[in-house]
């Protein structure tokens, strides 16, 4: 039997699968790193208005992995928004993109930013709001912000363009939608 290390099973903290190929996750640490070689991650997209710290950025570059720091574009001094609806436009393509994935979305706790983001993919697939809600509470609990629970309710779906290589499961969703549309006309015919 193979032996691991407890760093080889280490996690961070606020780790989920999102969909096949695509992880959230709060900014991970030192302890976090063998577990994330296994991921075989290309792209860590840090929703943070702060840089990750030097050993972070170090072992992406030591990995090849694209680090995206779509954080500074977080706050809009003008607007009550947590985040920037150009932010949550240029994450969601990042996350749709198949040639960025594997990919981790990541931000300080794992999730005001990156929960905000993946609220809105949800809504991509037309997750119905209840369950986008459920899971955004599962990461934050007492921790969730009404703002951020706003903005995902409220967020501009149009505002993104899918990009050209979008990801299997995205598309296997879209088309059972679209037949479960015409199936739906069709009985009302």
């Amino acid at each position: 039997m193979e032996e691991y290390s407890k760093d080889e099973v280490t996690p961070p903290d606020a780790f989920g699968i999102v969909e096949a190929g695509v992880f959230r996750s709060n900014i991970p640490y030192h302890a976090n790193f063998s577990f994330l070689r296994k991921l075989k991650l290309k792209t860590v997209v840090v929703l943070s208005p702060e840089r990750p710290v030097r050993a972070v950025t170090e072992f992406l570059d030591e990995n090849g992995i694209d680090m995206i720091h779509l954080g500074k574009l977080t706050w809009s001094s003008a607007s009550w928004k947590p985040m920037s609806d150009e932010m949550l436009k240029e994450g969601l393509q990042y996350v749709l993109d198949v040639e960025r994935h594997p990919i981790m979305v990541t931000c300080t706790f794992g999730i005001y930013q990156t929960g905000t983001l993946v609220g809105c993919l949800r809504r991509l697939q037309n997750w119905n709001l209840n369950a986008i809600l459920s899971e955004h509470n599962m990461y934050g609990g007492e921790r969730t912000r009404y703002f951020n629970v706003l903005l995902i309710e409220i967020f501009d779906l149009d505002l993104v363009t899918l990009p050209l290589n979008l990801p299997e499961w995205f598309v296997r969703q879209q088309m059972m939608q679209a037949a479960e549309a015409m199936e739906s006309k069709a009985v009302m015919k």
